[in-house]
């Protein structure tokens, strides 16, 4: 504060409480009367009222490029030469996701059910390997997930989620690829939503690369959004008699997880876990059944035309 304001206040201050003059030594002092001290108590116990309210919890993240941890472990047979699919069960930790407002359920759970689901289909094909970004209830920042694919030299990349909208008639399946532009007002609430983890930690996306680096990222960038985007029509078709599907159920966002440029990868929003049916479809053994079988029938025969085409 000024000082010039902090003299002002103190005279204001003085002048509004009244007070007495007593004579000590030949000096004339004042002592401030009953009322001065009645308010001088009401200033002190009411000082709380400066400090800034006290949070009723506090989470800690880890802040940077990401945390460092080691590589999951490779499900499936000993075999390099064998395609790599990386799942991903969105949120975890202290982020949980959406939450049905019918039964409760968190959608970090759902997903890591259905992440688990998928693994164990896969690997019984005894035709790919598997690795999960999370098997627990942890937290990953999001370019710590596509982070372990690229580590892994993932030839798939597949991040499960359960999406919420303030309708709850609304239901169904979505495929996600990504589009730095994206293709209607829901893709890009949904993208600004997902995103907003890393926001909130300040993860940095990443620096400035050169020109020409630029330039064969984005090449490379753009061959694999068109994997990606081929990929996607392969799962909806296998899942279309498995699952209720959406009307436009192919569309295109800027999610963060979709960013990594040399692997294919897809964002699967299995249903709207603020739908009671489609709730309770995620939740159950046989709806992530049925999931898992969509998604493995749609990975072998991915790999099948990849092969062909080789």
């Amino acid at each position: 504060m000024h000082i010039g304001a902090m003299m002002f206040a103190a005279i204001a201050l003085f002048s509004a409480f009244a007070v007495q003059p007593v004579m000590v030594a030949d000096k004339q002092l004042f002592e401030p009367t009953a009322n001065m001290r009645t308010r001088n108590e009401i200033l002190q116990s009411s000082h709380f009222r400066s400090e800034p309210p006290k949070r009723r919890y506090e989470v800690t993240a880890p802040i940077g490029k990401g945390s460092g941890k080691g590589l999951p472990k490779i499900h499936g047979p000993a075999d390099s030469r064998l395609p790599l699919v990386v799942l991903d069960a969105g949120h975890g930790g202290h982020d949980p996701g959406a939450i049905s407002p019918h039964s409760g359920k968190r959608e970090k759970d759902v997903t890591l059910d259905i992440a688990l689901a998928i693994r164990d289909q896969l690997v019984a094909t005894g035709r790919v390997r598997v690795a999960l970004t999370r098997d627990g209830d942890g937290f990953l920042v999001l370019q710590d997930r596509y982070g372990i694919a690229r580590r892994l030299k993932a030839d798939l990349f597949i991040s499960i989620h359960a999406d919420a909208a303030e309708n709850e008639d609304a239901r169904g399946g979505t495929v996600y690829t990504l589009s730095e532009v994206a293709s209607d007002r829901e893709a890009q609430r949904l993208a600004a939503r997902e995103n907003k983890a890393d926001i909130i930690n300040g993860v940095n996306l990443g620096g400035q690369d050169t020109e020409v680096s630029s330039i064969l990222i984005d090449l490379t960038q753009r061959e694999t959004m068109n994997v990606s985007a081929s990929f996607a029509k392969l799962l909806l078709r296998e899942a279309k008699p498995n699952m209720v599907l959406r009307g436009n159920s192919h569309k295109f966002a800027s999610f963060i997880v979709l960013k990594a440029p040399d692997t294919p990868s897809i964002l699967f929003e299995t249903g709207y876990i603020s739908n009671r049916e489609d709730a309770e479809f995620l939740a159950s053994r046989e709806g992530q059944a049925k999931i898992a079988r969509s998604v493995s029938s749609a990975v072998q025969s991915h790999f099948a035309r990849r092969l062909a085409g080789n």
